[in-house]
């Protein structure tokens, strides 16, 4: 199995493929999508957003792939979520060129720097609107260079690992009271779910917060494993265990449609209470 947060050697090939899909969906309920995704590769040069599917390999530069999901009132939340991914496709070259500087891309203190400038902006222009004030997003982010993944993330979207050899692991923390609850064995997946404080969050980009500690990691990647970024929308539908059985076993009636869109039609069948959005990476074999 891939590293996890450690400085070992991937066993990841360099010239490793990938393919991704996302969708985002506005719910059965909701008049307005205030969910975001974002899919880009760059390099030093460049940045060229992509669309919803696609498959590539590491000759064009990075990966990015980010969710987010904005709050606030009016369509503040909407406008929210949307600064994030267009703060991500500007700053993201002068991140890439950092590399030439010996600080790596996807090293923790230039995602942080990453996610500060968008954090400052959201702030910003909140100050600047009044019909902007107090609105704020989560943001989840997976940089993927040949062999390593590296992500950041801020409030209760997530990234979820599922390996190669079996299983599915959320790499992020719920940054909710509700999260910290799961996290320490106090209650289980099922009752965080429906848990009546489960979107209460703690940390978030703006929204009020004047600082964010944000939460970094890496996984040193293998051919066949696969990632999944959602906001909390999508686990209101369907729980981890549904998210790997989709992902995994790609039951007939989900066959025909790509595999961000088999886990949103099927959360929003069963919930559709709030936006849904998925993006899947998987690395090609």
């Amino acid at each position: 199995m891939p590293d996890t947060e450690s400085g070992t050697e991937s066993k990841a090939p360099l010239n490793a493929r990938l393919t991704w899909s996302g969708l985002t969906d506005v719910g059965r309920y909701r008049k307005n999508n205030e969910d975001a995704f974002l899919a880009l590769t760059l390099n030093a040069r460049e940045v060229t957003r992509l669309g919803k599917l696609g498959e590539s390999d590491f000759e064009r530069g990075d990966f990015v792939f980010a969710v987010s999901d904005g709050m606030g009132g009016h369509k503040a939340g909407e406008f929210a979520s949307r600064i994030a991914v267009e703060k991500i496709t500007e700053l993201a070259p002068s991140v890439f060129r950092m590399d030439a500087m010996g600080l790596r891309r996807g090293s923790a203190d230039l995602l942080d720097h990453l996610f500060s400038e968008i954090h400052k902006e959201i702030i910003a222009m909140g100050r600047a609107y009044e019909e902007c004030r107090d609105m704020g997003t989560t943001l989840s982010m997976c940089w993927f260079q040949p062999e390593w993944m590296h992500f950041c993330h801020v409030g209760d979207s997530r990234i979820y690992y599922l390996p190669k050899a079996g299983g599915i692991k959320q790499l992020t923390h719920d940054h909710t009271h509700v999260g910290w609850l799961l996290r320490t064995g106090q209650i289980t997946e099922t009752q965080a779910r429906f848990h009546p404080g489960r979107n209460q969050l703690s940390q978030a980009l703006a929204a009020g917060h004047q600082r964010i500690d944000t939460q970094q990691g890496a996984v040193g990647y293998e051919p066949g494993d696969r990632f999944v970024l959602c906001t909390d929308g999508l686990i209101d539908g369907l729980s981890p265990n549904g998210i790997d059985h989709l992902i995994r076993d790609r039951p007939e009636r989900v066959r025909q449609w790509s595999r961000a869109e088999s886990l949103v039609r099927e959360s929003v069948l069963g919930s559709g209470r709030d936006n849904t959005t998925a993006v899947v990476v998987e690395i090609l074999e």
